[in-house]
């Protein structure tokens, strides 16, 4: 029982961060530079990979999959602990990879993130990180 109500707040943390990612990304201008220069700059330059996109679009494109990745990663891990512990207790791998994947994710927070998104990974790492050691030990 703790290890599915760990599961389900880790994964209910980290979707939230993730939705409002996706939010942030598409409803809002969170994600635009201050400096009006540089938003115009972006959309009129492309990368050196393609002249088929802008840095704009690229960037925005970016944020939508990163969001999207994480919503589905926490889903994923809603639906296994809400229907179907007996798959997370059965298998090692799904266990430990949503502490592997949140503490990359975690990683990722304290290098290049703000605070908000790292404090909201950590408590979902450390949800997974027990909820994984109450299924394993």
């Amino acid at each position: 029982m703790l290890a599915r109500i760990l599961i389900v707040l880790g994964a209910g943390v980290i979707g939230f961060l993730g939705a409002m990612h996706l939010v942030y990304t598409f409803f809002s201008n969170k994600f635009d530079a201050r400096d009006p220069a540089v938003s115009a700059a972006m959309k009129a330059t492309s990368p050196v990979l393609t002249r088929r996109t802008s840095l704009w679009n690229a960037w925005i494109g970016f944020n939508g999959s990163h969001g999207l990745g994480v919503v589905l990663f926490a889903a994923t891990y809603l639906v296994l602990a809400l229907g179907h512990m007996s798959v997370l207790r059965e298998s090692g791998a799904l266990t430990w990879l949503p502490v592997a994947g949140s503490a990359a994710y975690l990683a990722l927070a304290k290098r290049y993130w703000f605070r908000t998104p790292l404090v909201g990974v950590a408590i979902a790492t450390l949800c997974f990180l027990i909820g994984a050691c109450a299924l394993t030990f």
